[in-house]
């Protein structure tokens, strides 16, 4: 379990170590009124509340220059050392060589996230799927024969269809029929060229095509 004690031991600032930093909260019980703000206001887990007055447990975890705590305190309870300390620490120990590297490492990390951010962006405007509807007379027209050679080797399927008739002799008699499947693709690429060539297939065969809609 990481507790306080062992992050305070691993920390260190753009290579120097935390425990070697003198900055850290002093905190006024007498002053202190426990009214949390402190608690609250802090994201390092660097107060904790004890008989109605804050407590600093964890006082290494506190951000190197940071005194939001200390601003926000209404009672000024809450003190730091001055920053002449850390600026020359900053000069001793040369760490803007450390802080370029790091922040080289930033850079990197935020363009990675960036460049698959908007890869995901681009992807959601991929259609990859879309369902089709069509009526029409089935009976002589061969539509689902051309519709397999249009597939035939193509990275695209046709999934999910259905053949809605009124009657079986119905459909011998050319009454009107209707027709739903989807076009999907195999390899998450963009269906929207071949579905155009399966809305002309519809068309060529004198169909009526009702819809073709993206499927999410």
């Amino acid at each position: 379990m990481n507790t306080p004690a062992t992050a305070e031991k691993n920390s260190t600032w753009h290579g120097i170590p935390r425990d070697e930093i003198p900055w850290k909260p002093t905190v006024d019980a007498e002053a202190c009124i426990g009214c949390q703000l402190c608690y609250v206001t802090c994201g390092r887990g660097v107060y904790e509340m004890h008989d109605n007055a804050a407590v600093a447990v964890a006082p290494m975890e506190c951000a190197v220059g940071c005194s939001t705590c200390g601003n926000v305190c209404p009672t000024a309870a809450i003190t730091f050392p001055t920053l002449d300390g850390v600026w020359k620490l900053e000069r001793e120990k040369q760490i803007f060589r450390t802080v370029k590297k790091e922040a080289l490492k930033k850079h990197e990390r935020e363009d990675a996230l960036k460049a698959r951010q908007q890869a995901q962006d681009a992807l959601a405007h991929v259609v990859t799927r879309a369902k089709v509807e069509v009526a029409g007379e089935f009976g002589d027209k061969q539509f689902l024969v051309r519709l397999e050679e249009l597939i035939e080797g193509q990275p695209f399927d046709v999934v999910n269809l259905k053949l809605e008739v009124p009657t079986v002799k119905g459909a011998r008699q050319k009454a009107p029929s209707f027709m739903s499947f989807e076009v999907t693709s195999e390899e998450q690429a963009d269906i929207t060229p071949f579905l155009d060539r399966v809305k002309a297939l519809v068309h060529g065969v004198g169909l009526v095509l009702v819809s073709a809609n993206p499927v999410s």
